[in-house]
């Protein structure tokens, strides 16, 4: 999955009420189902007196884009579809969003609850903001001192992030786009003759 997509900028969540129901929306970047499961289980705490959390997630698991919801409680279909319809239309992933109600003693019926949860998650969105980031891969470039000013200027002018570790050798943990990746290895094995060691 080396292309562009859509995800959330930042964390960000947006309240409203509905009836005497409060709702808050939560959402958040999530490049696995572990971070997507952490943000879950997190607002699950923050909120526990809460009448539902209602979660829905779309993230890489491997090759896959995993999709998944909960309706936590409420009828079948009223509450984890709508919210995880809205990051399908809005054709977002790696995102993880979270609707938290306070009950307010008014049943909304299936179709309301359905509009609530979905505008839960979509105010929550447009809070954050939309982003579009392409996947990135981590290399390792380990080489001696003499090379890591040439693997240094090569990476600066490439505009990717890196931390550099300077020990027996110089480690260089570089964040590279997926579709540059390849490139970016020939650029510091060219430079060096040869002596980079890429991880």
């Amino acid at each position: 999955m080396s292309e562009a997509y859509l995800t959330v900028a930042e964390r960000a969540q947006a309240e409203f009420e509905v009836r005497g129901s409060e709702f808050i929306g939560h959402v958040a970047p999530a490049a696995s189902v572990d971070e997507a499961e952490a943000f879950v289980t997190e607002v699950r705490e923050a909120y526990a007196d809460a009448t539902h959390n209602v979660p829905a997630y779309r993230v890489p698991d491997g090759d896959m884009l995993r999709e998944w919801a909960s309706d936590d409680g409420e009828p079948t279909g009223s509450a984890g579809k709508p919210a995880l319809n809205v990051l399908v239309q809005r054709d977002l992933r790696n995102v993880v969003a979270v609707v938290t109600r306070y009950y307010g003693g008014v049943n909304l019926g299936v179709g309301g609850l359905a509009r609530a949860y979905a505008r839960g998650v979509s105010d929550a969105v447009d809070a954050a903001g939309v982003v579009e980031e392409r996947p990135h891969e981590r290399i390792e470039v380990t080489v001696d001192y003499d090379d890591s000013g040439t693997v240094r200027g090569i990476l600066e002018s490439a505009g990717v992030e890196f931390d550099a570790a300077y020990e027996a050798r110089v480690t260089f943990e570089v964040r590279v786009p997926v579709d540059a990746a390849a490139d970016l290895r020939d650029r510091l094995r060219s430079a060096t003759g040869g002596r980079v060691e890429l991880g």
